[in-house]
């Protein structure tokens, strides 16, 4: 069980934007559209039931959504990326995340965790699938496969009740009805969906799991 106080040390947030150059050398460079680029609020936000007020994304196939409202990332997983990429001071929202939080990671938030923030109540519903838009972001070529071999992907939430945000607001973890399923373990059991179909049938059966990987991981078997 980790320690049931978890702080939001950061809120962020973007709309989507034209980014890179045409005919760039470097395929990473070429234009491409993202709200990655997110920067912190200062004083409260309305967060609803799809996000935070000024949030936007720009593949809403992959991004956004209820069960996709925001994005939550562990600022202990900063230091490790500024060593492995030899990067220095990475701010918070490097990883395009709306929420920076601490007390939490990977391998302690579950599936189905409710965790309360002022008067919202949100939930953790999948872990983050990283895709190409880190690589472009950090300009690394293998930067999906440095995730998801880490498991320092992130994860997202969905908005039981809306409220007022703030940096600096402590949460707590409510109530936890998957210990099983953390999201460490839920990211690997997804990318090994094929190779052991049971084990993923046993997640998609997981009700608080995001109803899109619930139906990827029945149709894996």
């Amino acid at each position: 069980m980790p320690d049931p106080v978890i702080r939001v040390v950061s809120i962020q947030i973007g709309q989507p934007q034209e980014l890179g150059v045409a005919h760039a050398e470097n395929p990473l460079d070429r234009p491409w559209t993202s709200a990655i680029n997110k920067q912190p609020v200062t004083g409260r936000i309305w967060l609803g039931r799809e996000g935070l007020d000024g949030d936007g994304q720009a593949d809403r196939r992959h991004h956004g959504g209820p069960d996709r409202a925001l994005l939550a990332y562990a600022a202990s997983h900063y230091p490790s990326w500024e060593q492995e990429l030899g990067l220095t001071a990475l701010a918070p929202g490097a990883f395009g995340e709306n929420l920076t939080v601490t007390g939490l990671t990977e391998e302690t938030a579950c599936i189905g965790d409710r965790l309360a923030i002022g008067d919202a109540v949100i939930e953790v519903a999948q872990p983050r699938q990283p895709c190409q838009t880190l690589a472009r972001r950090f300009r690394v070529a293998d930067m999906v496969q440095r995730v998801e071999s880490s498991g320092r992907g992130g994860w997202y939430l969905r908005v039981i009740r809306e409220g007022w945000l703030e940096s600096g607001m402590i949460s707590v973890v409510t109530d936890r009805p998957y210990p099983e399923w953390t999201v460490r373990k839920a990211a690997r059991v997804y990318q090994g969906r094929r190779s052991d179909p049971a084990i993923a049938a046993r997640l998609a059966e997981c009700p608080a799991l995001s109803s899109e990987w619930r139906e990827r991981l029945a149709l894996s078997g």
